[in-house]
């Protein structure tokens, strides 16, 4: 069976209260009639499914097992960060035990209802068992992703440190594979620098958690003391850390105006974040790298620079993230936990969007890598692997151990270093 049939499937069977809510049984003429945000008409459709389950349905239906079923699917189709919570989650949700376990040093989102491996932290245990970014965990131990909430999956790889979770995954030009990966919280790796021709330092950043700004203002003052005067700010895979942490290393280069905005429901502005004057601390040429694998605090400090016009971006547009959830409690003991606000660009551009062309930061340069996979992608690689289950004669073979090759040309880079050199051709690119 394809992805769309699974797809479905599922739908209709795991989510049968989001149809009826979006009035996915109605008939065209019928749902013209009734906006589809008028919450009475929903409530109606609602209430209308329920009494046929009751009196019509073939056995005696489990109603708490409709409820949960019509709540997971209401929550499912609002954005991958909600989630609706059973009452063990609820009463887990924040509790001690739940505060000792351990991820595997990656970033997660959900596309295409599978889960997305957003970014890899340096170092981690997810990158020595050779996990990257763009790829899609198929299976956590026996469970398909596809048939639970990211919050669900969260918590499968979630556990005791030095225990092991077993992943299926999908990875575009390769056949699926499995991987063992330990759970573990590494150090968090810092931000390192280096100076290229014409003094123009380079900062790396692998995340931006808590203190790693100081990290970043103490590299910038050792390049300063070698007389750097242009940074590239390398962002690329940049997607844990904070809001706060990202609005004080944009401060380190922009010394006055909005560096951010947190925006909530009807994009009311929630919280502004302001520069302060005595912060700045770098006001020579700036460029900053992004990628797919930036998101959340990557994109904070991305946008900034971007809307300030303190300097270029270049890359590929950024995955697109930075959320904040509440958990709202039900009679029976269950719960929703609700995304209710979203980071924001100082012009109050939300960097989580409703498609692929509203998600995420733009780069003034764009710069595509070959090897970057995007998540429209995900769809195609979940085709290709059923068509591949569905004859086997036509999989490829495993491709051969890779020859060990120098590393490609960073062009991503290159091109970061020619917008600080004010080099023409990329002058133009950036004003295209």
């Amino acid at each position: 069976m394809s992805f769309r049939g699974k797809l479905s499937i599922l739908m209709v069977s795991a989510a049968i209260g989001l149809y009826a809510v979006i009035g996915g049984i109605l008939s065209p003429w019928t749902r013209a009639q009734q906006p589809i945000n008028d919450s009475s008409a929903q409530l109606r459709i609602f209430e209308s499914v329920l009494q046929h389950i009751q009196n019509d349905y073939v056995d005696e239906p489990n109603l708490e097992k409709v409820r949960f079923g019509a709540l997971r699917g209401l929550v499912g189709g609002l954005d991958p960060y909600s989630s609706y919570l059973t009452p063990q989650q609820v009463a887990e949700f924040g509790g001690p035990d739940n505060g000792k376990k351990v991820g595997i040093g990656a970033e997660f989102s959900q596309v295409s209802l599978y889960l997305y491996v957003v970014s890899v932290l340096k170092d981690s245990e997810a990158e020595k068992a050779g996990l990257r970014s763009g790829d899609v965990i198929e299976y956590i131990e026996n469970k398909a992703t596809r048939d639970i909430s990211l919050y669900d999956a969260k918590q499968l790889i979630y556990g005791q440190p030095g225990t092991v979770v077993n992943l299926r995954i999908l990875r575009s030009g390769a056949r699926p594979f499995s991987i063992k990966v330990t759970r573990g919280n590494g150090s968090m790796p810092q931000s390192q620098a280096r100076v290229e021709a014409g003094k123009t330092g380079v900062i790396k950043v692998f995340q931006l958690g808590t203190g790693e700004a100081a990290n970043i203002r103490t590299q910038v003052q050792g390049l300063q003391k070698q007389g750097v005067q242009k940074l590239v700010l390398d962002l690329r895979g940049v997607a844990i850390g904070t809001l706060d942490e990202a609005v004080a290393v944009a401060n380190m280069f922009i010394g006055e105006g909005e560096l951010a905005k947190v925006v909530g429901k009807d994009n009311k502005v929630l919280k502004t974040y302001t520069a302060d004057p005595s912060k700045a601390l770098f006001n020579g040429k700036v460029a900053v790298l992004i990628d797919l694998g930036t998101a959340g605090p990557g994109e904070v400090v991305a946008a900034a620079v971007l809307d300030r016009k303190r300097g270029g971006v270049v890359g590929e547009r950024s995955f697109g993230a930075g959320t904040e959830q509440q958990l709202f409690k039900l009679r029976g003991g269950d719960g929703l936990l609700l995304t209710t606000a979203k980071w924001a660009s100082p012009s109050g551009a939300a960097f989580l969007g409703d498609d692929r062309d509203s998600m995420g930061v733009k780069p003034s340069v764009e710069v595509k890598r070959p090897d970057t996979p995007e998540p429209v992608e995900v769809e195609e690689l979940i085709d290709q692997q059923d068509d591949q289950e569905q004859n086997p004669q036509a999989a490829p073979t495993p491709a051969p151990a890779p020859e060990v090759k120098k590393p490609a040309e960073d062009l991503q880079l290159k091109k970061a270093l020619e917008l600080l050199q004010d080099k023409a051709q990329t002058a133009k690119a950036a004003g295209a």
